[in-house]
């Protein structure tokens, strides 16, 4: 039989085992629920991360779906063989094309709801004339059946110059800056040629356009489009490149002018202020190429944003 002493040990040994046990119990069920609360706060702010995405991309398709692009095409600047790949491309990316003909090729418009996304083409003013002066007169390959407004009109746009002829006058260059001006009577006054004019179209194209392009690099404006607005563009670089409407409506019959010609219209004050805007559109087109967008494989891509946040204010507690 056990000793007294020997027993008061024991028990004395078995109670703070017990105790131990208790405590070791009592730790576990802490940790327990502490490990429950902190699984429960991470669903919570899983699922609050889940809703908050779903809510963007519901709110990013939103957006998108409500998207308004104007696209103001200037005459004689490829715009038949750009909104023909808008033709084409609505039905793929699920999106409605409408080619609003204003009376009269009237340049004003009407309003819309919510502030719309612009884009547009310019070409060398000298150029552009040019192309109109004998699409007037011998049409194109797009409609060659259809009867032009000057059909059978045989003079060459020199023998115009050279005779003074209003088609080939300089007032007729006076039409690229107009488009970006806007509907205030200046940019379309037959007193043509205002400076103010000028420079509120090369306001309205920087602030007010998301993307202007280039007649001689339409590839490349196409290309920009399609990194910049999937949406409406996806599949636009390919289909330009191999499609049979990229390049319509050639005009026939059109002879380059002479240096002389050339030479003449480039004394106007008119054709200054035209291609002082055209070089203007020209130079922030490749830079915004430079700087905004990189090629890889033929294709275009977005340069991503690069920016952190230095401070943020309040400061976390």
């Amino acid at each position: 039989m056990m000793a007294p002493k020997f027993q008061l040990l024991a028990l004395l040994a078995f109670a703070v085992a017990m105790l131990f046990l208790e405590n070791q119990i009592h730790q576990l069920e802490e940790s327990r629920s502490k490990l429950e609360r902190a699984v429960a706060r991470l669903e919570v702010r899983d699922i609050d991360e889940r809703r908050a995405q779903d809510g963007l991309r519901e709110s990013r398709e939103d957006v998108e779906n409500d998207m308004v692009v104007i696209y103001n095409r200037v005459p004689k600047t490829a715009s038949t063989s750009f909104t023909n790949l808008a033709y084409d491309l609505c039905s793929r990316n699920h999106y409605h094309v409408l080619h609003i003909n204003t009376s009269k090729n009237n340049p004003v418009i009407f309003g819309v709801m919510k502030k719309p996304v612009y884009i547009n083409v310019v070409r060398d003013p000298i150029e552009r004339l040019v192309s109109y002066y004998y699409f007037l007169r011998f049409g194109d390959d797009y409609r060659p059946g259809l009867r032009r407004r000057k059909q059978g009109d045989k003079k060459t746009f020199d023998e115009c110059v050279a005779a003074g002829g209003s088609d080939c006058a300089p007032e007729k260059l006076w039409l690229q800056i107009p488009f970006f001006c806007g509907h205030y009577s200046e940019c379309w006054s037959v007193n043509i040629g205002s400076r103010w004019a000028l420079e509120q179209a090369k306001y309205n194209l920087i602030n007010e356009y998301l993307l202007v392009g280039v007649t001689e690099e339409l590839e490349d404006f196409v290309m920009m489009l399609e990194a910049a607005l999937p949406r409406f563009f996806k599949g636009a670089t390919e289909l330009y490149r191999t499609g049979k409407k990229s390049h319509l409506r050639k005009t026939s019959e059109k002879k380059p002018p002479t240096k002389e010609s050339i030479a003449r219209l480039q004394q106007s004050p008119i054709w200054k202020l035209e291609n002082e805007f055209y070089e203007f559109a020209l130079e922030q087109f490749q830079f915004v190429r430079a700087h905004g967008v990189r090629e890889k494989d033929g294709e275009l891509y977005l340069l991503p944003q690069n920016f952190f946040y230095e401070k943020i204010y309040p400061k976390a507690t």
